[in-house]
């Protein structure tokens, strides 16, 4: 068997690497946002009400963002594809400008002639074959020119 190349097969490949203990690096940059977002709140606001008015939800929000997931997706995927659906029109028309006669142009065919068929190789002889099948079967250990 020497000479056979013997590889690993990654597994897992959907499994985020975890970097602090059960938080992945996408969880730990949301949550890292979420509390420079809150600590502006709480520089910019000093009242108690601002403060719980405006940095619960945005919390709320951030720990969705980064733990809650649908059907096995992380929810920015979610809001992302929520966002690209409401910005597509909903209703398509059919704006048919286009008279019969501009479609019997497009329907009609050009004669071009064809292209010339593919040339085809010579197939192998049966030597030449079984030489092939031989170094296949033997990794490589037959020599046909020996």
């Amino acid at each position: 068997m020497a000479g056979r190349n013997q590889y690993v097969v990654p597994q897992f490949l959907d499994v985020e690497a975890k970097i602090i203990g059960p938080v992945t690096a996408r969880q730990f940059l949301i949550l890292l946002a979420v509390l420079l977002i809150e600590f502006i709140i709480y520089r910019v606001f000093l009242s108690l009400f601002a403060i719980l008015g405006l940095g619960i939800p945005v919390l709320a929000l951030g720990l969705i963002f980064a733990f809650f997931r649908v059907n096995g997706q992380p929810f920015h995927f979610i809001a992302l594809n929520v966002v690209q659906t409401l910005r597509r029109p909903a209703l398509r028309v059919w704006d048919k400008t286009l008279s019969d006669a501009d479609l019997r142009v497009f329907l009609k065919k050009d004669d071009k002639p064809l292209p010339p068929p593919p040339t085809r190789k010579a197939p192998l002889s049966s030597s030449r074959l079984s030489e092939l099948t031989l170094v296949v079967n033997t990794g490589g250990v037959y020599d046909p020119e020996e």
